[in-house]
């Protein structure tokens, strides 16, 4: 089992920043990738930003140049989403997504609860 702790969703008014955290423990022998994906009310949940093991970046095209993703350097299952000049449009749930490697040849999937960020204008 793999347990994901997400933190720092909150208010914030439009401009301002915010920083996600998601910690991953449990049964990991290697994350392939971490990140987080988003979801507002009534459209489809869509990439935020992901970080791959071999430290490549992939971001949303809406986030490109606002937010940025990382590792945390003392704790390698640590990821985290620097949020800056956010907007309005950016108000949404936000999970975090990351895949296991078993050791085993598998690969699974697994999400956090959902952290919600709001940003008001």
């Amino acid at each position: 089992q793999v347990q994901l702790v997400e933190s720092g969703g909150g208010l914030v008014q439009a401009g301002g920043s915010l920083r996600l955290s998601c910690a991953a423990s449990g049964s990991i022998f290697r994350i392939n990738y971490m990140g987080w994906y988003r979801q507002a009310p009534g459209k489809q949940r869509e990439l935020v930003a992901q970080l791959t093991s071999g430290g490549m970046t992939n971001y949303g095209v809406s986030v490109k140049g606002r937010f940025t993703i990382s590792r945390d350097n003392n704790a390698k299952n640590t990821v985290y989403v620097q949020m800056n000049s956010l907007k309005p449009e950016d108000t949404a749930v936000y999970y975090c997504n990351v895949q296991i490697h078993d050791g085993l040849g598998s690969l699974a999937d697994y999400w956090g609860q959902g952290t919600q960020v709001t940003v008001s204008s």
